[in-house]
């Protein structure tokens, strides 16, 4: 079977080879299953990424050294650990090899018994440090001094060192430095000093550590300016049928799996599962002999990227609605079906890279919106708290939230009140917070996630959001206000509301005209609220006019309008399409910077009034 190719660990090995570093960080998807192909036959298997590094580095001239802080340093073949034990005799005793040798020949018994010593050292040493993570790095760093080492003019180790650190998060740990133990004070001490001394720097040894996230390793070590790092991605669709593919051959004929459609429409649909999640979906479809249909997909799909974010932080929307179910908004509508529609789901070059949904509250932007979503028939993701409250956390959520989408073939990213989200930045902003809204920017405008990765901003205050979202090429690509309903459209909303309400003998034109008086400034949700009061009130007996009227009359809207206004202005100000704002407020003769010269002294009148 054709083997996979994997760029990090072919990276890493380069920038160790020509001495760009000795110190490395691997992170990213590193407890998921990577092929390695066996050397015997063509089928080769999936292991953990230690067996696959040991396996890939594992060569003539290194000698392979692996630490596990959970309890134990072991190191890849027997052959180059007795090397490795003669190495470190030699640099404890001083001898050169030939005198070595010579002192072994003559039996010369104070000298031996002190060699022997050196050498039960070093197995008590191996076996203790494994227990005790101070020992153990301290050890490790002495190992590579030894390696370094010249006795008579020759290096006291011809083979190099690389010895790998996994589960570097627990070992050096990302906090303050006071509130780090003693214990993890020592360790990022040690490890800081070991990883800038020249000499280890300037030596042919190197550290590869390993953390799911680079943030979750103490900072004194993962930004220090010559720690490099390489990133395990999760697998793409070509990883993925390569999975599908290999898990199939290796099933007994009554255990294929059986699907709706190809190998590589599953590959295709199965974007954001690592290969540990897809391996569970097939192996319970091969257990159980069912059929894998898109919707078993789907459903791993989501639960798989919610339980690496976690529901705090984003869910899935499955829309029921359509736009044929949104009342009124004909232009807004047909804008959305011929042309926004079809931009979002182009993966070419003219692909939004998204868009800003903004307009007073209460106007119906999440409905129309999801029906959207609904009607593009994509994977919809709302990001809901992004914000951890737990130091660091932020940048960790960020890094799986980016490896998932760059994973995904296809997806649309709600963020609901995106002015609380990725706004109110100030001086006083923490510095992971506005770490995360630039990622975020950078996000939307990177060139490896564009036409994939959609984002769907919404926000009553537009004015908030930072600048440089609200730029083209990001979500300020296409900005839509949401206006309240004009005359035309309000009669269509009390017709709405009054459906299936009224007594048959009811005059409905005439109780229409008598609503419109009263219900200037009505926005959708208001009418949304009118037609549940009308419904309540209709349960048992069919209502009349006067009763409707009597109803009608009796609600007293909040006290908002104010407000309401100046985030319609603020909506206005922010639109770049001229053709949705409608001629009553940007009249055919009037120019744009006209139109928002005045919308600005209205803001600034409500600003001097305190609406904000």
């Amino acid at each position: 079977m054709k083997s996979l190719k994997y760029d990090f660990p072919r990276d890493a090995a380069i920038a160790i080879n020509s001495g760009q570093a000795t110190s490395i960080v691997i992170h990213g998807n590193i407890y998921d299953l990577f092929f390695l192909e066996n050397g015997r036959d063509d089928a080769g298997d999936y292991v953990a990424l230690i067996e696959f590094l040991s396996a890939r580095w594992n060569v003539p001239g290194i000698i392979l050294i692996v630490y596990e802080p959970s309890g134990r340093i072991w190191i890849v073949n027997d052959a180059n650990r007795e090397k490795l034990k003669t190495a470190w005799t030699r640099w404890k005793t001083g001898f050169t090899e030939n005198e070595l040798a010579i002192k072994e020949m003559l039996s010369i018994s104070k000298l031996r018994s002190h060699t022997d010593e050196m050498a039960a050292s070093f197995d008590s040493i191996l076996a203790d440090a494994g227990k005790d993570p101070v020992m153990a790095v301290d050890f490790l760093r002495q190992l590579c001094a030894c390696s370094r080492t010249q006795i008579g003019g020759d290096k006291i180790l011809k083979e190099n060192l690389v010895i790998i650190i996994d589960q570097a998060d627990m070992l050096l740990p990302e906090s303050d430095a006071a509130r780090l133990s003693q214990q993890d004070r020592k360790l990022t001490g040690t490890c800081a000093e070991w990883f800038s001394d020249p000499l280890f720097m300037n030596g042919d040894d190197a550290v590869v550590i390993l953390a799911e996230s680079k943030n979750q390793i103490n900072s004194k070590i993962s930004k220090l300016p010559h720690v490099m790092s390489f990133e395990v991605p999760y697998p793409d669709e070509e990883a993925r049928a390569h999975f599908i593919s290999w898990f199939n051959k290796c099933q007994k004929d009554d255990r294929k799996i059986r699907l709706w459609g190809s190998q590589q429409d599953l590959a295709r649909l199965s974007g954001g599962l690592s290969m540990h999640a897809l391996r569970q979906l097939l192996v319970k479809a091969s257990h159980l002999d069912i059929r894998i249909q898109p919707e078993n997909v789907i459903s791993a799909v989501e639960k798989y990227i919610q339980s690496q974010l976690s529901e705090d932080v984003v869910e899935f929307k499955k829309p029921s609605h359509s736009l044929k179910d949104v009342v009124g908004f004909h232009k807004l509508k047909k804008f959305l079906q011929d042309e926004f529609i079809p931009r979002l789901n182009s993966t070419d070059s003219d692909a939004l890279a998204g868009a800003i949904v903004c307009g007073s509250i209460g106007g119906g932007k999440t409905f129309i919106f999801e029906a959207v979503a609904a009607e593009a028939d994509m994977l919809v993701l709302v990001l809901k708290n992004i914000r951890s409250q737990w130091f660091g956390q932020t940048d960790v959520l960020f890094e799986r939230l980016r490896r998932l989408l760059i994973s995904l073939n296809k997806v649309l990213i709600m963020v609901d009140e995106a002015d609380t989200q990725l706004g109110n930045l100030s001086a006083e902003t923490h510095s992971t917070e506005r770490r995360l809204v630039g990622n975020i920017q950078g996000m939307m405008s990177d060139p490896e996630l564009r036409g994939k990765v959609k984002w769907l901003l919404m926000t009553a205050r537009i004015h908030l959001l930072s600048p440089d979202i609200r730029r083209p090429g990001r979500a300020g690509d296409l900005i839509i206000p949401i206006l309240d309903p004009d005359d035309s459209e309000r009669s269509e909303f009390i017709r709405w509301t009054l459906r299936n309400a009224l007594e048959a003998d009811v005059n409905l034109d005439e109780l229409v005209s008598e609503i419109m008086k009263v219900t200037s400034g009505y926005s959708a949700a208001a009418f949304s609220s009118l037609r549940a009061e009308i419904k309540a009130k209709s349960l048992k007996n069919k209502l009349n006019a006067g009763q409707v009227l009597e109803l009608v009359s009796d609600i007293m809207p909040a006290d908002i309008k104010e407000s309401r206004d100046y985030q319609q202005l603020q909506a206005l100000m922010n639109c770049t399409r001229r053709s949705l704002i409608p001629d009553n407020l940007l009249p055919p003769g009037l120019s744009a910077e006209e139109a928002r010269r005045k919308w600005a002294e209205r803001i600034a009148r409500l600003e001097a009034l305190g609406v904000r």
